[in-house]
C-alpha cells in the first residue's frame, strides 16, 4: 500500500464528520493526543497527535494516521516500519480532548524498537495500591482516599 504521507499543516480543511470536529477540543496547535492501546490486552503502546484529517484518515482507513510536529506531515503508522496499527476501535474521553485508538499492533509501536514507548524508562514499578483503604470492604468515605457516595 502507497503511504498516506503528506505535508499539509494540522487545521487544513479535512473530510472529518462535522459533528465529530465540532465536539474536539483542540491545543493551539490544532492538535488533540491520541493514545494507542492494545485493544485486546489494554497495554498503553503510544501516545502520537492528530488534527482534523489525521482523525478522519485513522477512522476511513483502519490504520493509524498521526500528525508528526517534528516532521511537520502526516504518517501512517508502520508504512516505514512495517510495525502497522489496524484500528479496532476509536472513542473521545470525556472533555473530547484526547482520542483514545484501540489497536491490533503488529511489531513494535515505538519508533525505538520497544514494544511500547513506555517500556525503557520505567519511573515506579509495581507499587501495589498506595492508597488507605480504610479497612477491608470500606466502600469510600473517612480515610479511604475515595469520597463517599450519598446513597
Amino acid at each position: 500500500m502507497v503511504g498516506m504521507t503528506s505535508t499539509l499543516t494540522p487545521g487544513t480543511p479535512s473530510g472529518l464528520d462535522p459533528e465529530i470536529a465540532a465536539r474536539l477540543r483542540r491545543g493551539a496547535d490544532g492538535l488533540v493526543p491520541a493514545i494507542a492501546q492494545q485493544y485486546d490486552t489494554g497495554e498503553v503502546l503510544m501516545l502520537g497527535w492528530m488534527d482534523d484529517e489525521a482523525l478522519h484518515r485513522t477512522l476511513t482507513t483502519g490504520r493509524c494516521t498521526y500528525w508528526s510536529r517534528s516532521r511537520q506531515e502526516y504518517w501512517v503508522k508502520g508504512d516505514t516500519s512495517g510495525h502497522f496499527q489496524w484500528v479496532r476501535s476509536v472513542a473521545l474521553d470525556c472533555d473530547a480532548d484526547t482520542v483514545l485508538v484501540k489497536v491490533d499492533q503488529v511489531g513494535a509501536a515505538c519508533h525505538t524498537g520497544d514494544r511500547t514507548c513506555f517500556d525503557a524508562d520505567v519511573l515506579l514499578k509495581d507499587a501495589g495500591d498506595a492508597r488507605d483503604t480504610g479497612g477491608a470492604g470500606d466502600a469510600g468515605g473517612a480515610g479511604s482516599g475515595v469520597p463517599a457516595v450519598d446513597q
